[in-house]
């Protein structure tokens, strides 16, 4: 009885330290490298579709999007939010963070074009953005220029044509240009300043006017490395990746332009 009672113990430990040895091997065989990128909220569509490319080519990586406004981003990684990488729609949020020595290394990835949407079926024809000002127009949203780079060249523009104080009483502030776009969807603004590529997603309004170049500054979108970021290799990976043509070919299906 002892006998029998002695081998079932000694196959019940083996059997348990299999099952350690190779779950322990099988956790490390599964077990994926997080890496983090704070992104503008212009570029979920063509990020989200790279992502799935990517990770199916780098099955030990998952990349986690945290979208939102350039400059809450940026105050994110200034005060220490886990960060891998960094896209920014603006030149002003990438360059603060380098000048902190955040950044370990950036580059120039994407252009694109602010526009002002309308409601798809809206039958206002707008030749500049000065007819803001008329009456037709009660509600115009734009994102914060304090934070969101499409509400800074927005905010440029109207001051450039001298309407940015008349048409005060009429704006809409957004989180991001996302929102923006959904103010205008939603018919809780007749007008909103947006990309081109955010204007290209939604069948529900329609660019009324692409807003000239010379009334902004350059619409630039570059890509940097988080200096503190724990997963420098994976980083740097991804970082090259967004610059292969593989991935430029996504970026300018969604409208982007990619920067020379």
């Amino acid at each position: 009885m002892f006998k029998k009672l002695a081998v079932g113990v000694v196959s019940v430990l083996l059997v348990s330290g299999l099952v350690a040895v190779f779950g322990g091997q099988l956790e490390a065989a599964t077990k994926k490298t997080e890496i983090i990128v704070s992104a503008a909220a212009s570029l979920q569509d063509s990020l989200d579709k790279i992502a799935v490319l990517y990770e199916r080519q780098h099955p030990d990586v998952d990349l986690v999007f945290n979208y939102g406004a350039s400059g809450n981003l940026q105050k994110q990684i200034e005060q220490g939010a886990p960060a891998d990488l960094f896209f920014s729609a603006g030149d002003k949020q990438m360059k603060a963070l380098v000048d902190g020595g955040l950044i370990s290394v950036n580059k120039e990835l994407l252009k694109n074009e602010l526009v002002l949407v309308v409601p798809s079926d809206s039958k206002t024809s707008i030749t500049t953005i000065t007819q803001l000002t008329d009456k037709s127009f009660k509600k115009v949203a734009v994102g914060q220029p304090e934070s969101v780079p499409a509400g800074q060249y927005a905010q440029q523009s109207l001051t450039a044509k001298k309407v940015w104080d008349t048409v005060q009483s009429k704006l809409v502030f957004a989180k991001d240009v996302r929102q923006v776009l959904s103010y205008v969807e939603t018919r809780n603004a007749d007008a909103g300043f947006v990309y081109k590529t955010d204007a290209l997603t939604s069948g529900k309004v329609k660019i009324a006017l692409t807003v000239g170049a010379n009334v902004h500054k350059a619409i630039n979108y570059p890509v940097g490395i988080v200096k503190d970021s724990d997963h420098q290799t994976e980083a740097k990976a991804f970082y090259n990746y967004v610059q292969t043509q593989e991935a430029g070919s996504i970026f300018t299906g969604y409208g982007f332009i990619l920067a020379k």
